[in-house]
């Protein structure tokens, strides 16, 4: 991030950070309670959407700035086999930081006061291609007529980050990308990590560090398991889906006798006459 390259990790974190990191609690879209920042929301919903949940989500102040400014910084961690490009994802998700500014860090008209957003995301399981990058996605100004110049902080309001991370074999993991890959990968453990940690990075290994590594790990292998078991419920509803079109259509069947042909139960009724409206 431009505005904390002539930082110190140890002054980003103490000076620079605004409260708690809110962690998994806030929805991405706009419907729900807006209460006032500070405060910000971590989640935002939607009366017609299901409720998306910013995985971290926090305030922190522009070092060295003239002007009152501040940044939410969202970060998640993500696949990148979603079938969408992620990048469309993350500006949505920058979208939605700046609308839901309406009524907790401006009102009416103040646009003047809106704050700058990041999306950052990490791609832990990403295509090859994406391999060991970090791109970077914001607003520019370009001059088609005339020679006009707004003020840089006046657009520049948003930013992107993607960082796909690799495999700690590569020799192109390096610095913060053999960090993140460490410590979000499934193939290390936790002593694996400290290590790395410890010699690579020379960060000291506390007993709070100690244990926040272990959970970290836990929850990267935790992630594979869970990818591994949606993917076997998605191709478990892609052949009811098909089984249901089958009889449907052979034997003239209404979704609801398809359904008891194929004894399913009540409780998943719901979900497979949902599926079916939408094709």
């Amino acid at each position: 991030m431009a505005e904390y390259q002539d930082c110190s990790v140890k002054d980003i974190a103490e000076k620079y950070i605004e409260g708690t990191p809110q962690v998994s609690v806030v929805p991405v879209n706009p419907d729900e309670t807006n209460p006032v920042i500070r405060g910000i929301r971590t989640e935002d919903s939607s009366l017609t959407e299901n409720t998306v949940v910013y995985d971290i989500r926090f305030m922190a102040y522009v070092p060295g700035s003239k002007y009152p400014v501040q940044l939410i910084i969202n970060v998640e961690a993500q696949s990148s086999t979603t079938g969408y490009p992620l990048v469309m994802r993350a500006i949505y998700y920058c979208c939605r930081m700046i609308s839901a500014q309406n009524g907790t860090e401006f009102t009416k008209s103040h646009y003047e006061k809106i704050k700058k957003v990041y999306s950052i995301w990490i791609s832990t399981t990403p295509r090859q291609k994406e391999k060991n990058t970090i791109n970077r996605y914001r607003i520019t100004e370009e001059n088609l007529m005339g020679h006009a110049k707004e003020l840089v902080r006046h657009y520049d309001l948003m930013t992107v980050i993607v960082i796909g991370l690799g495999d700690l074999k590569d020799k192109e993991c390096t610095d913060i990308l053999r960090l993140l890959s460490a410590l979000l990968s499934s193939q290390t453990d936790a002593a694996q990590t400290k290590q790395i940690m410890r010699d690579e990075f020379g960060i000291p290994i506390t007993k709070e560090l100690e244990r926040a590594v272990t959970e970290m790990c836990n929850l990267s292998q935790g992630v594979e398991n869970r990818g591994i078991e949606k993917g076997m419920a998605k191709g478990q509803a892609k052949g009811v889906m098909d089984s249901l079109h089958n009889l449907m259509d052979s034997m003239n069947w209404t979704i609801e006798q398809a359904m008891t042909a194929l004894k399913i139960s009540e409780d998943d009724r719901q979900k497979y006459q949902e599926l079916l409206s939408k094709q």
